[in-house]
Formats: structure tokens, C-alpha cells, sequence
């Protein structure tokens, strides 16, 4: 779904919360850190997620997100750093997505699109 209204995403992202967990990878590639979250909303492209665990704009992530009943296994790239008092706040492109992933993505963004219409 395209967005207009000045809107510079090309996917409206949906508040969603959903458990999930990551494994960081540095950008000379080293293993750093292994833990959960939980995402605070969710695109078809990229995801905004919530740890403890500071990260760095060259960070890579291996994330698994559980959508409803399903688990989906992607590769994202940090794009948005940000902490509340006691929390990290980033945002995540997707790097690389199964095409099954891709279509459960899909038709989640668009069942939560049509619960808030």
C-alpha cells in the first residue's frame, strides 16, 4: 500500500506488538548479542522494535517475529536509533525476507488495516 499525505514510507506500518527475538551482528560481522523484544509496529518493510539492549546504526539483525500463528525468520538492517528512560527504540528495514514471509507480512499488515477502519 502506497502512502500519500507526505507520508515518505512506501508501506503504512501498523502498531502492533509482538514478541520476538534477535541476534545482532556487528558490521565487521562479529556475534555481539543475543535477546527479545517486542516489535511496536510493523510494515511490510520494516518493523520498529523495543529491548533493552542498545544497538548501532551499522547493526544487522537475524530477527524471528511471531504475527498471529506464525513465526517469520528475516534479515534487517538498523535504521532509527532511539531510547526511552529505561528502554531502545529501533527501527528496522528488512534486508532480506523469505517470499512466504513476505506474504504473511502482507496479509497481517493488511487484517490490522482493516481492524482500525
Amino acid at each position: 500500500m502506497a502512502i500519500s499525505n507526505g507520508e515518505k514510507r512506501q508501506y503504512a506500518r501498523q502498531d502492533s506488538q509482538n514478541l520476538l527475538n534477535f541476534l545482532i551482528y556487528d558490521r565487521e560481522g562479529r556475534q555481539t548479542t543475543y535477546s527479545m523484544g517486542k516489535t511496536l509496529d510493523v510494515s511490510e518493510n520494516g518493523l520498529k522494535l523495543e529491548t533493552r539492549h542498545p544497538m548501532h546504526a551499522d547493526d544487522t539483525l537475524l530477527i524471528t517475529v511471531g504475527l498471529g500463528d506464525e513465526l517469520i525468520d528475516l534479515t534487517g538492517e538498523v535504521r532509527f536509533l532511539g531510547k526511552t528512560s529505561d528502554r531502545y527504540i529501533t527501527g528496522i528495514l528488512f534486508s532480506d525476507i523469505s517470499n512466504k514471509g513476505k506474504h504473511i507480512l502482507k496479509q497481517y499488515t493488511n487484517n490490522c488495516e482493516r481492524l482500525l477502519s
